[in-house]
């Protein structure tokens, strides 16, 4: 195998996000399920944001968000994902160059708008989405770079990609690619009520080893086996996948592979505000202490570091660099 260009390329829905603070009542008028991820068409995307008020808009995008915190601790990194050639996509896509990620995927040049996910915010910091996915569900086979993905130490997929048909063509592409040229392939599960409607796909994506990793929070995990005992289901996982890692909120994660559990600490914070991102940087700095070689443990104690950056404050993507963050906490990238 050769060395690897990149430590990591993501494949996921592009997504501008636009995020606001709100009250419960706001989700019970909307008809929304708290801490969702629901999708929507244009008509209702245009009538949430009517009603949302001032709002923060930046470009997301669950593994976008992932990719652009790895960069931010310094790794070597692209990422595939489709927009329009719109003011909203060329905007989308300064943003992830400026972030230090390579992002070549030819925009649309016709068809739905750049996709948006409407985030509430409400007081616990609890996020609600609701994603239009507009271009980004046209992603499909044509646009994935093998040159790339045969460069790259591992291949990130978020789940979320699961539901545009053309998507998942392009993530079992994707995959074969990888595998073929000797490097490992990650999935993220992305929501518990992503988990509800592609269960038994995802299940034979780790049994067939087309995914090596696979992150997952505790609601996720409890969906994907259908129990609430968390130890059978860690279990269970660690027989399914060959590496898995459970965040669990506060309690921090756990990482499992065949030679048993490693349990790490969640990193203290001073204030909750915004838990949109927390999975997705996690996944940042586990998979940079994955690349780098640090082992479970530290891995682990860089996605909590990560994790905890992003939940204080609005918004998916860091507002400091998570590598000086990372020498900070004596931990060394």
């Amino acid at each position: 195998m050769s060395s690897a260009q990149y430590d990591v390329l993501a494949i996921g829905n592009a997504i501008f996000d636009v995020l606001v603070r709100t009250e419960e009542d706001f989700l019970v008028k909307h008809g929304m399920a708290k801490g969702g991820m629901a999708l929507i068409d244009e008509a209702r995307a245009a009538a949430i944001y009517a009603d949302m008020g001032q709002a923060t808009e930046m470009s997301g995008g669950s593994a976008a968000n992932t990719i652009v915190g790895l960069a931010s601790f310094g790794a070597r990194t692209a990422y595939l994902g489709k927009v329009k050639d719109d003011q909203i996509g060329k905007l989308y896509s300064h943003d992830i160059r400026a972030a230090g990620v390579s992002f070549d995927t030819k925009p649309a040049t016709d068809g739905p708008a750049t996709g948006c996910s409407y985030i509430l915010v409400t007081p616990d910091g609890q996020r609600t989405m609701n994603t239009y996915l507009g271009a980004a569900q046209d992603l499909s086979p044509a646009d994935i770079d093998e040159a790339k993905i045969a460069a790259s130490a591992i291949t990130y997929l978020e789940g979320y990609l699961w539901d545009p048909p053309q998507a998942k063509e392009a993530f079992l592409k994707a995959s074969k690619i990888a595998h073929g040229a000797g490097r490992k392939v990650a999935l993220t599960l992305s929501d518990a009520f992503c988990v509800d409607r592609y269960r038994g796909e995802f299940l034979e994506l780790m049994r067939s080893k087309t995914v090596d990793l696979i992150f997952a929070n505790e609601a996720e995990l409890h969906s994907l086996y259908q129990t609430s005992d968390f130890d059978a289901a860690l279990t269970q996982l660690a027989q399914d996948v060959a590496l898995g890692v459970v965040t669990r909120s506060e309690k921090g994660c756990a990482v499992v592979d065949k030679d048993g559990v490693t349990l790490v600490p969640a990193a203290s914070i001073e204030k909750l505000v915004d838990t949109t991102g927390a999975g997705d940087l996690f996944a940042a700095g586990f998979l940079f202490g994955l690349v780098r070689n640090l082992g479970y443990e530290n891995a682990g104690r860089l996605g909590a570091l990560a994790a905890a950056e992003v939940i204080q404050h609005i918004g998916a993507r860091p507002q400091v660099s998570l590598k000086e963050l990372a020498q900070q906490h004596g931990l060394a990238v």
